[in-house]
């Protein structure tokens, strides 16, 4: 079971909990997270060629492009050759997921599906710490102090898409350009689908699913 190594993705719309659910896999079976939001500070930060190329959309206030995100995904994947790994926030396009499709099969493809209502409540809950990624929400995961990085003692900020007025329009975007990704994983057989309010209920499918496929590292489940 050990010999092949896993390749997976993880799809979710803003607020679906997918961060939890990716820090979970890797805890529990060993996997790479890959997250192209990470991939990307990191790059703009180091200012990379496509980091440069990167921060020029952004601040415009565009979606950074497929091809940008494409050769940075894909130059990662190249040095993880020899790893298990899971994709998160890669690829979001069919464009992206065909790119992805050159290189290698992905043997598991995961679907969060989250009631609107639930996604919006959470979005208004999170406050985030920009310079590093980190997500705060109030109900689940409060900073100790409030407004406050944990880490840093940095002030945390309310970004303007996780306004309730910017969900509406952040899910339905999400929805028309992650359909045909999903359609796609469908047809070729990998894609498992997960609905609910609660990843802590959510997550005991997922660990079943990941167990049949790559031993866990970790003889119980993470609570």
């Amino acid at each position: 079971m050990a010999s092949k190594l896993l390749r997976a993705v993880i799809l979710g719309p803003p607020g679906s909990g997918k961060g939890t659910v990716c820090q979970r896999i890797a805890q529990n079976f060993g996997l790479q997270h890959l997250s192209s939001g990470h991939f990307l500070r990191e790059n703009i930060k180091a200012n990379t060629e496509v980091g440069a190329m990167a921060r020029q959309y952004i601040e415009k206030g565009l979606l950074v492009p497929d091809h940008v995100i494409t050769r940075l995904m894909l130059s990662e994947l190249e040095t993880r050759r020899g790893q298990h790994w899971l994709l998160d926030g890669f690829p979001r396009t069919l464009v992206q997921a065909e790119a992805l499709d050159k290189i290698c099969a992905l043997d598991l493809v995961i679907t969060l599906n989250i009631p609107f209502e639930t996604l919006k409540d959470r979005l208004s809950r999170r406050w985030i710490h920009p310079p590093s990624g980190r997500v705060y929400n109030l109900d689940f995961n409060p900073p100790h102090v409030h407004g406050i990085d944990d880490i840093t003692g940095e002030p945390l900020i309310q970004q303007e898409d996780d306004k309730p007025e910017a969900v509406a329009a952040r899910l339905r975007q999400y929805k028309d350009v992650a359909k045909p990704v999903i359609e796609l994983y469908k047809s070729r057989g990998v894609l498992h689908q997960f609905s609910g309010t609660e990843t802590n209920k959510i997550w005991p499918y997922v660990y079943t699913l990941f167990s049949n496929k790559i031993t866990p590292v970790q003889s119980k489940e993470a609570q």
